[in-house]
C-alpha cells in the first residue's frame, strides 16, 4: 500500500507516493499542455510505480502552478524547465538512485530539452506521447535537441498518436546518441487511454531494460 502525501517546496507543488517496503529509485513525473499533475494518466503512471516499489513525485510544472487552465505559453518553456529540474533535485533528497524524469507530451518534451543541456539531470527519462510535430504538420518536427541527449531515453507512445507516427518515431529517435527504447501502446491516441494499458509491464519492464 502506497502512501501518498501533498508537497509544496520552492515553486514545486503536487503528490509524493511512497511505497511501503524498500525504494528501488524515484521518478519525478509530470504532465502535458492540457492538464495537470492529477490527469488520469499520471496518477496511473505514480499509482504503478509506487506499487513496483518506486518513489513518485507527481508535480505540476510553473505554468500550471500560475494558469490553472489553458495551454502554456512559447515563454514559459524556460521557466518550466527550471521547474523539472528543481523536482528532480528535491526526489534525490527522498529517493534512493536510480532517479527518473518523466513527462507526458509537454512535460515530457520539456524535460528532453533540458536533458540536452544538462546530461547530469537523471539517470534516465521516460517520454509518454513525445509530441513530435503537430497534428497535420509532419514538416515541423521538434527534435533540434536530440542529437544532443546523452541520458538513456525511454519513449512511450500510442500507434494512433496523432502527434507522430510510430515510423516518425523510430526515425527522429535514430539521432539520439544515447540508449533509447520506443514501446509501443497498441490502438492508444495522445492520451495513452489515460492510463489504462499495461504500465508495469510495457514501461516499468522497458525501463528496467534499459537501465540494465
Amino acid at each position: 500500500m502506497c502512501k501518498i502525501t501533498s508537497f509544496e517546496e520552492e515553486n514545486v507543488g503536487g503528490f509524493v507516493h511512497e511505497p511501503a517496503g524498500t525504494c528501488r529509485g524515484g521518478l519525478a513525473l509530470t504532465h502535458g499542455a492540457g492538464g495537470n499533475c492529477n490527469a488520469k494518466l499520471v496518477v496511473a503512471v505514480a499509482d504503478a510505480f509506487c506499487a513496483d516499489g518506486w518513489t513518485v513525485l507527481r508535480y505540476n510544472l510553473p505554468f500550471r502552478r500560475q494558469r490553472p487552465f489553458g495551454p502554456p505559453m512559447p515563454k514559459s518553456a524556460a521557466m518550466d524547465q527550471e521547474g523539472v529540474r528543481v523536482a528532480v533535485e528535491k526526489l534525490r533528497g527522498i529517493a534512493p538512485v536510480p532517479i527518473v524524469a518523466a513527462g507526458h507530451s509537454y512535460g515530457g518534451r520539456q524535460t528532453t530539452m533540458l536533458a540536452a543541456n544538462d546530461p547530469k539531470l537523471c539517470d534516465a527519462i521516460v517520454a509518454f506521447s513525445y509530441p513530435l510535430h503537430p497534428p497535420n504538420k509532419p514538416d515541423q518536427l521538434r527534435t533540434a535537441h536530440f542529437a544532443e541527449l546523452k541520458i538513456p531515453l525511454l519513449f512511450v507512445h500510442g500507434s494512433s498518436d496523432a502527434f507522430g507516427t510510430v515510423a516518425e518515431m523510430q526515425s527522429a529517435i535514430a539521432a539520439i546518441p544515447s540508449r533509447t527504447r520506443l514501446v509501443i501502446v497498441e490502438g492508444a491516441r495522445h492520451d495513452l487511454r489515460s492510463g489504462k494499458f499495461d504500465i508495469t509491464g510495457l514501461v516499468i519492464g522497458g525501463l528496467n531494460a534499459l537501465l540494465e
